[in-house]
């Protein structure tokens, strides 16, 4: 019997996407979040580090050989084969709406850019009816680790897509 608790397999309904990410152990925690969850992790170069970076390795513990990463050579070839994985949100401090107003359909696309620039201006300008925001309280934080930030975001998806299946969150 199938424990309805747990997290979905890893169906293709979620889809977690690092845009140029720069350090091997954010990689590596975000990894095992998409294990935890059930998501598939997506990198897209340039990557600031070798896939084999005993980091990144080190930060995945024994599970990173289970994540199997898709990996893109860019941006323009990861966008032209976006709307196959669901609908995309990308996670900027600029966004107008932040997660807590997100409705996450069944299939979603979260969309994460690296943790020295965040998302290039053209993505940015490009998907701006798509750019959400992380709540956070007026101070001195003016962002989240990228690993944090994708923790939260991904939960908060599981968290909708078990409500909406009728499954306690």
């Amino acid at each position: 019997m199938e424990d309805e608790s747990a997290p979905r397999s890893l169906s293709g309904d979620l889809h977690i996407v690092l845009v140029a990410p720069q350090i091997p152990w954010n990689t590596g925690n975000v990894g095992r979040t998409c294990l935890a969850i059930g998501a598939q992790l997506h990198l897209v170069r340039p990557l600031g580090y070798s896939l084999d970076h005993r980091y990144l390795r080190r930060a995945g513990l024994d599970y990173w050989h289970h994540v199997q990463p898709r990996i893109w050579s860019g941006w323009s070839e990861f966008e032209a084969a976006i709307d196959q994985f669901g609908k995309p949100f990308l996670f900027s401090s600029e966004a107008d709406r932040n997660l807590w107003s997100l409705e996450i359909p069944e299939r979603a696309v979260l969309i994460f850019g690296s943790e020295t620039a965040g998302l290039p201006k053209d993505i940015r300008q490009q998907f701006r009816d798509r750019l959400i925001a992380i709540p956070m309280q007026q101070g001195p934080v003016r962002s989240l680790n990228l690993s944090t930030s994708v923790a939260v975001a991904a939960y908060e998806a599981r968290r909708q897509q078990a409500q909406a299946d009728g499954r306690p969150s």
